[in-house]
């Protein structure tokens, strides 16, 4: 199988990688590397549109490559369930055309989600902690909104996290009843904490990416699904790999 591969937000941090995996990949071939300020229909000669743009753009974009019906791989962060909700609308819409939704290309982050979706059945108190470069725009992170909404699905009976004093801006974000805490700093790549209390004891699930040739056989691995899906939205690297992220191991 040969695909041909167009970048929107090629010139952004995660852009640049994909661009490397991309070309280090016989089977594909980069025929478009756009900025999210190019004029988007140069992008629609590819066969598969990457979007790693950022969350205020992303689905205008992901959603004109669909309505011309490329198939796509997001990258971006922000896709809530509610984003995700429309886009697969707009799949079932235009026959052909398909998604896969990464909301982080490292491996350890997909395991580190399914041991915390794992955790939330037994813990009553999680906060979530999520470190980023100083260019991320955006916050939570869309890995930590996951793992959150995550996590809640597995509360079944037992309801929402206890979160006291959240009308407190000091108490982060709430997703899914989950407070996340947000830090923007210099010499950090991306970190996550996710803390679980308990009576006498805590647990702290962490993931600590160090360099960004962490995403690339994320990426690689999800490049090669998106060129295959067609008439479906995949979310998560861990549906492409066979990682249950609400369970566990599949």
């Amino acid at each position: 199988m040969s695909f041909s591969v167009a970048i929107v937000g090629a010139t952004g941090r995660l852009g640049a990688v994909v661009a490397e995996v991309v070309e280090a990949m016989p089977e594909a071939e980069l025929v478009a590397s756009l900025s999210s300020k190019d004029p988007l229909e140069r992008a629609f000669v590819a066969d598969v549109v990457v979007d790693v743009t950022t969350p205020a753009v992303s689905s205008e974009i992901v959603l004109a490559a669909i309505a011309a019906g490329r198939r796509v791989l997001v990258g971006t962060s922000g896709w809530c369930e509610e984003r995700i909700a429309r886009l697969r609308t707009a799949v079932r819409e235009r026959p052909g055309s398909g998604a896969v939704v990464i909301p982080n290309f490292s491996l350890g982050s997909v395991l580190g989600t399914a041991f915390s979706a794992i955790a939330a059945r037994y813990f009553d108190s999680a906060e979530i902690v999520e470190a980023h470069h100083a260019g991320k725009v955006d916050s939570p992170s869309g890995t930590a909104v996951r793992t959150a909404e995550l996590m809640a699905a597995q509360r079944g009976e037992r309801g929402p996290f206890a979160a006291p004093h959240v009308d407190q801006r000091a108490r982060g974000q709430e997703a899914g009843s989950v407070p996340i805490h947000s830090l923007r700093l210099a010499g950090v790549v991306a970190r996550q904490d996710v803390i679980f209390g308990g009576v006498g004891e805590t647990l702290t699930i962490t993931h600590d990416t160090v360099s960004s040739s962490a995403y690339q056989s994320g990426i690689r691995t999800a490049l090669l699904a998106a060129a295959d899906a067609r008439d479906e939205v995949v979310v998560g690297l861990g549906a492409v790999l066979g990682i249950d992220e609400s369970l566990g191991l599949a």
